[in-house]
């Protein structure tokens, strides 16, 4: 007969039992103390680590800052940021802004670290970051487009960007559009940025009512990006348009009318038509003129 150990002896058979469970439940705290000591997530990227396209450096706070101000993102924006990395400008783009975010990060251990951010954040109802490549993802619908890429990547989404709806912001890191010019360079210590609208294309030839007595006159366009110039023509009288511009969708030109006074015309276009006012002269003047009605129509 096999030998009982003394400590069976001394507790019997139920003091056994109740050994064993507390010896049992001792090594289940025991383990989930030990789980608890883990860290809750393994992966931690590394400045400088390389991706498809580009390394990862994370835009400075300031810079971020003060690019999404610069755009003035506001809670009726969709931001979408491209190479969304561990998903800093969506959520400040949330947190700070009250704007809703899209990120699109091609390595899929940053996107759900960046996920997991925006959980911490407590804005994953507004901040979403998704593994993708910016190449092959629709960001159409987006308002606000941001992005911290090389410029010969910038140089590729250029026409993308272009052709998203006009008044739509652009905001980049460090890296330009080519000969496609910012309306604005913000600055930070150590950093800069830049920043676009994209504009309706306007070039063409208009039928411009409204301008001044002479009746309709014909307004042609010349565009880069923009920056616009052209001429006004009534019937044999031709004169350069000055000043002019435009701003997503707003349409700014002066003109010197038959009076030879400075006028300015300040527009909203809609695809093939554009309608606003004529304001001016400018300066020290008794009366100011009443403000005019302007419409333009293109030529198809």
């Amino acid at each position: 007969m096999a030998r009982m150990p003394r400590w069976f002896n001394v507790l019997g058979p139920c003091g056994m039992r109740a050994a064993a469970r507390g010896l049992a439940l001792a090594g289940c705290m025991s383990l989930l103390q030990g789980c608890q000591s883990l860290p809750a997530e393994t992966y931690t990227p590394k400045l400088g680590q390389i991706g498809k396209d580009v390394m990862w450096l994370p835009t400075r706070d300031e810079l971020v800052h003060k690019l999404l101000a610069a755009a003035q993102v506001n809670p009726q924006d969709l931001v979408v940021d491209l190479g969304a990395g561990d998903g800093k400008i969506a959520i400040a783009a949330a947190l700070q802004f009250g704007a809703s975010a899209w990120g699109i990060e091609y390595n899929k251990d940053m996107a759900a670290l960046a996920q997991r951010n925006a959980q911490r954040a407590g804005i994953a109802d507004r901040v979403r970051i998704v593994q993708g490549d910016i190449f092959k993802e629709d960001f159409s619908q987006a308002t606000v487009v941001t992005l911290y890429l090389l410029e010969e990547l910038n140089a590729q989404l250029r026409p993308t960007l272009l052709a998203m709806r006009p008044g739509t912001r652009v905001l980049s890191n460090t890296f330009s559009m080519g000969d496609w010019e910012p309306d604005q360079v913000i600055q930070v210590k150590g950093g800069i940025g830049y920043f676009w609208t994209v504009p309706a294309s306007v070039k063409g030839v208009w039928t411009v009512m409204g301008l001044d007595h002479r009746g309709p006159a014909q307004l042609t366009l010349h565009q880069h990006y923009q920056r616009l110039g052209g001429t006004l023509t009534w019937g044999s009288k031709i004169q350069p348009v000055l000043g002019a511009r435009i701003e997503g969708t707003h349409l700014h030109f002066s003109f010197i009318n038959a009076d030879g006074l400075l006028q300015a015309v300040q527009a909203q276009v809609h695809g093939a038509v554009f309608s606003g006012e004529v304001v001016g002269p400018y300066g020290m003047v008794d009366v100011q003129p009443e403000i005019r009605k302007v419409s333009g129509q293109l030529n198809r």
